[in-house]
């Protein structure tokens, strides 16, 4: 028995090498235009980001230029201060009237049998508006005396007020009880003054 021998003979070597050929083509083309792509994609974000920093860096330019020229508007002057400054910034200093303890120190000379009802500063005057129970045989004036030289002893109303006058009462009754209702001022240290200034 004779042996045979077969051949095997690819014809189409050529063309598989062509379609290779073209396949690493188009995976090359692609690859290019993909990096084109990103690469514009990128110059764009780039342009974009570029864009939006000089807005807001043109934004701190403008915000500084603004604060500079509000702080040279604010800038003292290079002149001293005038004697008429000087007399205003003292009056203000000695002319203040610190509320809170003067409030402390009028609660402390109320007694329990009176009450004040009201109190207002104008003009230099603080008036003090209140109420007491009188018995039949007690004078009104007494008991208002006694308030006004209570007010007139105590040191921190009297440093403000020295000056503390009787401006008003009247009379009534309420409930089987005899009431006084009556009214206070007092002349604050410069009121005085700013009469003659008038």
């Amino acid at each position: 028995m004779t042996q045979q021998f077969f051949f095997k003979i690819n014809l189409n070597k050529f063309g598989e090498m062509k379609l290779q050929k073209e396949k690493e083509k188009k995976t090359f083309i692609t690859a290019i235009v993909i990096f084109s792509l990103g690469t514009i994609l990128l110059f764009c974000l780039a342009l974009f980001l570029n864009s939006t920093l000089a807005k807001k860096v043109q934004s701190r330019q403008d915000l500084l230029t603004e604060t500079e020229r509000q702080i040279a508007t604010y800038q003292k002057s290079t002149e001293f201060l005038s004697s008429n400054d000087l007399d205003l910034l003292a009056k203000t200093f000695n002319d203040r009237i610190f509320w809170a303890k003067k409030l402390v120190a009028l609660s402390q000379e109320i007694d329990n049998k009176m009450a004040i009802t009201q109190f207002s500063y104008k003009n230099g005057i603080l008036s003090l508006f209140g109420v007491t129970s009188i018995e039949k045989t007690q004078r009104e004036f007494d008991l208002i005396d006694q308030f006004i030289a209570k007010l007139k002893s105590n040191e921190q109303i009297a440093t403000d007020f020295p000056e503390i006058k009787y401006a008003r009462a009247s009379r009534d009754k309420v409930k089987d009880t005899d009431i006084l209702r009556f009214q206070i001022d007092c002349y604050s240290k410069g009121f005085g003054k700013k009469e003659v200034a008038q």
